[in-house]
């Protein structure tokens, strides 16, 4: 199961610079590309920050955050024996992985992938961000269903 974890994270590593690389060649210089007309569309950005571009600008701050935390995630992926927690810690490392490589190779993260939620434009984000998003939320599943688990066994007793 482990090697299937770092299969996983390899893959999603993959689709995410797979897909930076497209859209930095095919939309760094155009116009947005409407997918969903007032909801879904594919544009080119850089960001040198995190999430919302706070902190923009510290490169070495992310990426040795960025680098301690992947020799974690391995670590953890490596010790884990819950499916639900080694598939979410492998998205999680695909995501990590895949803003690092952007960071050390050009200075910033690609983004590409923009919506606008009930006239809510949602920062733009890729394919990283999103396995990072899923990977916590997968993580804070289990703790729900582990806690209700729990309670369920203390109430069966």
């Amino acid at each position: 199961m482990k090697k299937k974890s770092l299969v996983l994270a390899i893959f999603v590593l993959g689709i995410d610079l797979i897909s930076k690389h497209f859209a930095q060649v095919y939309l760094e210089n155009s116009l947005p590309f409407v997918v969903i007309p007032n909801f879904f569309e594919l544009t080119y950005m850089t960001n040198t920050g995190a999430a919302w571009s706070i902190l923009e600008g510290k490169r070495l701050f992310f990426i040795l955050i960025a680098s301690t935390v992947s020799i974690v995630l391995v670590y953890y992926i490596r010790k884990e024996e819950k499916p639900i927690l080694m598939f979410a810690l492998s998205l999680m490392l695909a995501g990590t992985l895949g803003n690092l490589i952007d960071r050390i190779a050009y200075g910033f993260v690609r983004d590409m992938l923009s919506f606008n939620l009930f006239g809510y434009h949602f920062p733009v984000f890729n394919i990283a961000d999103s396995s990072l998003v899923i990977g916590v939320g997968l993580i804070m599943l289990d703790m729900i269903l582990e806690e209700r688990r729990n309670k369920h066994a203390k109430i069966s007793n």
